[in-house]
């Protein structure tokens, strides 16, 4: 058998090889996402800044954020103390970079526990019928009642300003919501046709859940869940900032900001400061959101 002249070998790889280039690589198809949606990368990398000023607080901060000074008290900010001082001469910047360890905490804390929880019981209202009238129900007696005040009846409750006690109270008022998109989109996902033979092929009500229901609530529900964040963040400021949260022990842009509002006609950096931080982290996780919400619905994006 006589080999292909190599004009005809070169022909053939010069025909393949089109075939080869035109197939995109996995690797590139999160850069194009982020070039369609730009909110999403630039949410996410202010979002990313923040976490690690959060982990490497140790570093970036070289003062104890609880350690008092009262001789260089209510001072402006300086190579010292960066952001100046508070009344007991605490160093602000310490004090709010370390407050971001909170933020991050009670926000992601608060819409994973929601996101799940209300998932179970979205899932249960949507799909069990004569359970969705009850459940909705109670689910509307908490909606009724606003979710600070919510948080604040349950801190008292608690009688404990800790971390995980603000979480789980802001947990408790943020379920409502969760659980009503979830039992929204699966009564528009059980009445599709392949759920309906689904069910006529014999599939158990788990495996149509796990199969088909879930599958289709999950990008709502994890834009819903970056808002959610958000929401939580600024929830525990307020409760830190009237008394109802964490203590003054604990470093938290709330806390700051309470302390320094007696002072703010005369020394603002001592609540202008952490209020930039909440403000900034707030904007990072709904950028993310939005960018999440447009890329899971294209067709929303080109509405708005």
């Amino acid at each position: 058998m006589t080999s292909a002249p190599p004009e005809q070998e070169s022909y053939v790889v010069a025909r393949a090889m089109p075939a080869i280039i035109s197939a995109p690589p996995k690797r590139n198809a999160m850069m194009r996402t982020l070039r369609r949606h730009p909110t999403m990368w630039l949410g996410g990398t202010l979002l990313a800044l923040v976490a690690i000023m959060a982990i490497f607080a140790p570093i970036i901060s070289t003062s104890d954020p609880s350690a008092m000074n009262p001789a260089v008290r209510v001072q402006p900010p300086s190579a010292e103390a960066w952001f100046g001082t508070d009344m007991l001469g605490r160093d602000i910047f310490a004090r709010s970079v370390y407050g971001a360890r909170v933020s991050l905490i009670v926000g992601i804390g608060v819409a994973l526990f929601a996101t799940i929880v209300g998932m179970i019981i979205g899932l249960t209202a949507g799909f069990v019928r004569w359970a969705d009238g009850i459940i909705m129900r109670i689910m509307d007696g908490m909606m009724s009642i606003p979710a600070i005040l919510l948080a604040i009846a349950l801190m008292t409750l608690m009688r404990g300003g800790s971390v995980m006690n603000v979480i789980l109270a802001i947990t408790i008022a943020e379920i409502p919501r969760v659980a009503r998109l979830t039992r929204s989109a699966v009564l528009s996902v059980r009445e599709l046709t392949y759920v309906e033979a689904a069910v006529a092929c014999g599939t158990s009500k788990l495996g149509i859940i796990r199969l088909h229901i879930l599958p289709n609530t999950v990008a709502p529900i994890t834009v819903q869940a970056t808002y959610i964040c958000a929401s939580a963040m600024i929830t525990e400021a307020i409760l830190s900032f009237i008394g109802a949260g964490l203590p003054t022990s604990i470093p938290s842009w709330g806390n700051i900001m309470a302390e320094g509002r007696a002072l703010w006609q005369v020394k603002p950096n001592i609540v202008f400061f952490p209020a930039i931080f909440l403000s900034v982290t707030v904007l990072a996780v709904n950028l993310l959101g939005d960018g999440l919400r447009d890329a899971v619905d294209p067709r929303l994006a080109k509405r708005v």
